[in-house]
């Protein structure tokens, strides 16, 4: 499985972490920058691991930055991208089994390493439930393409 992982340059040592942690578990990495600390824009990294991930080039993205929420707005522009920012274990649980997040964004100003290891461990072997789950995300994809969620016709899935 292929993991693409971004950051900015409050996130870079814990990209960098993240980087040999996710090769060691035998996840490939795409590390889609910084190549270092110096100063940039969360936007930049978020939107290139939002396109991998939207394009099925990685199968799932990690983007880390100080506080998370910059990258996790950006990265839910990119149509296709369900970026969910998390702090704990059951948020990194949830946002997978019921939103079927595929773009995990972390804070690295907030979380500690061994903390972070768990979460992203969490997220990545947590399956999407499905069910009345996946009638809630087709309407995301709606809300994605411009449509109101309670006109698409979901009259076939309304029993699950």
């Amino acid at each position: 499985m292929k993991i693409a992982l971004g950051s900015d340059h409050r996130g870079h040592e814990v990209h960098g972490h993240l980087a040999q942690w996710l090769a060691q578990q035998e996840y490939e990495v795409a590390e889609m920058g910084p190549q270092d600390n110096r100063p940039c824009d969360y936007p930049d990294s978020s939107y290139l691991v939002g396109r991998a991930v939207a394009d099925g080039v990685a199968s799932f993205g990690i983007l880390v930055d100080g506080s998370g929420i910059g990258m996790c707005i950006a990265a839910n522009k990119v149509r296709g991208v369900r970026a969910a920012l998390v702090h704990d274990e059951i948020g990194a649980e949830i946002s997978r089994r019921h939103s079927d997040a595929n773009v995990l964004c972390l804070p690295a100003d907030m979380l500690g390493q061994r903390i972070i290891d768990r979460l992203v461990r969490t997220w990545l072997t947590t399956e999407f439930e499905g069910g009345r789950h996946a009638r809630r995300v087709r309407k995301i994809c709606a809300i994605e393409q411009g449509l109101d969620p309670q006109t698409v016709d979901d009259s076939a899935a309304m029993s699950e």
